[in-house]
């Protein structure tokens, strides 16, 4: 018997039952159509944390109070240990890194705004030096940031994020116009370029206002975040070992105590990302394998009560010339077609899972185009290992035996 002739006869036969087929398919089809969803979205979040969390620029780390905490337990210690950054830690840094190009501030705090008698609650009032530019990836729609003198004068000036250029001021253009923060009254000399949400919390919801006003105003008790730019990126750690020194001599830090503070770069945070990723997948794969093991489980069930429910048939087979070895193909054949099609059905959902939580959710999903090719050969491997014993079973059936069962 060619492999054509099998693929038609395993067609028939799941066409011919198209329920029983579909309940013995669904837990292939929830396992492929589940692990390819969790890469999907894992794909999507790895692009989209490179691009929107942990872009820091080129040759950019920022140094600030606790760094990577990776849980309950790190924080808690880091909390009671480490120590909250002030400026002098920045001027050091300024004059000693001799591997640095810029160091900028900044600091953050939460208030409310109003123009007009129009109020927005809670926004994230930062607190800059004039250099941040350099270095954090704000890009300017419209006007400037302030300069280096308006920062040292602790000017009432502030540059605003696009959601709130687009909410407070819709159809006019808010530069040069007066904004409320508290009980201050600031001139709008930029706006910057919207920059999206992450996980649906947006970017652009924001006011920049001189770092010297903002600890007048909310006080010098936070801890503030140093950004700091290196001169040549290739000599990126260098110069991250070179400010650790830094902070650790002014901080009076003995040789085997830990440090009391921390660095953040786009490379250790995609590490990070990365590390947590593969958790999640391992997981992932873990519980997708059971699923497609009892799937497999099942289908080698049914295919056994195929090969009694079918035994008249392998006897007529037999009897007009068919020999072991082709009764042994077509039940594998049936096999791997009848895992095959649960895997495209749980492709198919899988993509659909896709296209629905990108369309609808915060959370992006980037389909793999590699995924069809990996869950095909997953499922025929499934197909031919639970086929072997139904497809054995149906080979070694005498065809006396089988022409005389009422099946």
């Amino acid at each position: 018997m060619s492999p054509l002739e099998g693929l038609r006869i395993a067609l028939g036969s799941l066409v011919a039952n198209p329920l029983r087929s579909f309940l013995t398919l669904l837990g292939i089809i929830i396992g492929i159509a589940a692990i390819i969803a969790v890469v999907s979205v894992i794909n999507g979040l790895n692009v989209y944390v490179a691009d929107r969390i942990s872009n820091l620029g080129p040759g950019v780390f920022v140094v600030d109070r606790f760094g990577v905490i990776s849980n309950r337990e790190a924080m808690i210690r880091a909390l009671r240990r480490n120590k909250k950054l002030v400026m002098a830690d920045a001027e050091l840094l300024r004059e000693r890194a001799l591997l640095a190009d810029a160091v900028a501030t900044e600091v953050h705090a939460r208030d409310d705004l109003t123009v007009r008698g129009e109020t927005v609650r809670r926004v994230d009032i930062g607190g800059i030096s004039a250099n941040v530019l350099e270095i954090e990836p704000y890009d300017v729609d419209g006007g400037r940031i302030f300069t280096e003198s308006e920062v040292e004068r602790a000017v009432p000036v502030a540059f605003i994020g696009a959601d709130i250029a687009d909410s407070l001021y819709p159809r006019i253009d808010p530069l040069g116009r007066e904004l409320r923060v508290g009980n201050r009254t600031f001139t709008i000399t930029g706006v910057a370029k919207k920059r999206g949400s992450v996980f649906g919390f947006s970017r652009d919801n924001f006011v920049k206002i001189p770092i010297t006003l903002h600890r007048r105003i909310y006080g010098a008790r936070n801890s503030i975040n140093i950004s700091v730019k290196v001169a040549d990126p290739a000599r990126m750690q260098d110069a991250m070992d070179e400010a650790r020194l830094i902070l650790r001599g002014r901080h009076h830090l003995k040789y085997d105590e830990d440090d009391d503070f921390g660095i953040l770069s786009s490379e250790g945070l995609n590490e990070l990302w990365e590390n947590l990723t593969k958790i999640i997948f391992r997981v992932a794969v873990f519980v997708v394998g059971v699923s497609l093991v009892v799937g497999g489980i099942v289908v080698m069930n049914i295919m056994l009560v195929s090969v009694i429910e079918r035994r008249r048939e392998i006897g007529l087979r037999k009897a007009v010339g068919a020999r072991s070895r082709d009764i042994r193909l077509q039940f594998l054949i049936e096999s791997v077609v009848l895992t095959c099609a649960g895997g495209a059905i749980g492709i198919s959902a899988a993509w659909l899972l896709a296209w629905a939580i990108r369309s609808w959710s915060p959370l992006p999903a980037d389909f793999p185009l590699w995924a069809p090719v990996v869950a095909f050969l997953i499922c025929g491997t499934i197909g031919v290992f639970f086929g072997l014993n139904p497809a054995a079973k149906a080979a070694r059936l005498d065809p006396i035996e089988a022409l005389r069962s009422e099946g």
